[in-house]
């Protein structure tokens, strides 16, 4: 066990010598760190350095990346390190707190302002092709998980017999939808569409099922007429 202690922001509990170790590295990295980078630049074995990665996404100090291999297997996991760290999570979840509990309780339709919001910004966020050229499903798929996966839903898309599933299983405002469920999945719902309706994906988001399991909400995709 490290006898050293270092404190990590503000009231965060302290680090070991270790673990701040890997917390500098990321710090200092041009791109996300994998397992084996980190552990083959600290000396660490890979279990023993995963413990220390996924223990600062836990603690708000890092968060985790699925990088596109472009090849087939599984994507590369990456570790990056968070800018504020827990003191910024905490400004952002009030600031998000606020405006969505403004929007609960003064709109009309709360569902429908918030899925609105949310389909704008999905098309600002995804790219469009070329006129008369659009993504097969699979591509429109999997340029969804991408886009989810950039604002820290840690996707996976999951295909059968043209129904498709892709299981969100961190969501970033967990928190707050927990409080403010209709307003907040009603954003990420239409944050999917637009981006879908952006890229011109033949592709409909359905529905999203928020909280199946702890942790986990699954938004439900059908493929549609070319």
């Amino acid at each position: 066990m490290d006898t050293e202690q270092f404190l990590a922001p503000e009231d965060a509990p302290p680090l070991g010598r270790s673990r701040t170790d890997v917390l500098d590295m990321l710090r200092a990295a041009d791109g996300p760190l994998g397992v084996r980078e980190v552990a083959q630049r600290t000396g660490l074995h890979p279990n023993t350095a995963r413990f220390h990665l996924e223990a600062m996404v836990e603690a708000g100090l890092a968060a985790r990346e699925t990088e596109d291999r472009g090849t087939p297997g599984r994507p590369r996991i990456g570790y990056r390190a968070v800018a504020d760290g827990p003191a910024g999570r905490r400004r952002y979840r009030m600031l998000a707190e606020m405006l969505t509990s403004l929007i609960a309780a003064t709109m009309p339709e709360p569902q429908a302002a918030a899925e609105g919001a949310g389909q704008e910004w999905g098309a600002y966020l995804a790219e469009q092709p070329a006129p008369y050229q659009r993504p097969t499903a699979e591509e429109g798929i999997g340029k969804l998980t991408a886009i989810m996966d950039g604002l820290g839903f840690a996707p996976r898309a999951e295909a059968e017999d043209g129904q498709y599933r892709l299981c969100l299983r961190q969501c970033p405002f967990r928190e707050v939808a927990e409080q403010h469920q209709d307003v907040i999945c009603s954003l990420h719902l239409g944050l999917m569409r637009g981006a879908l309706a952006r890229m011109r994906a033949p592709l409909t988001a359905d529905g999203l099922d928020p909280f199946v399991e702890p942790g986990l909400c699954v938004a439900r995709l059908s493929a549609s007429a070319s």
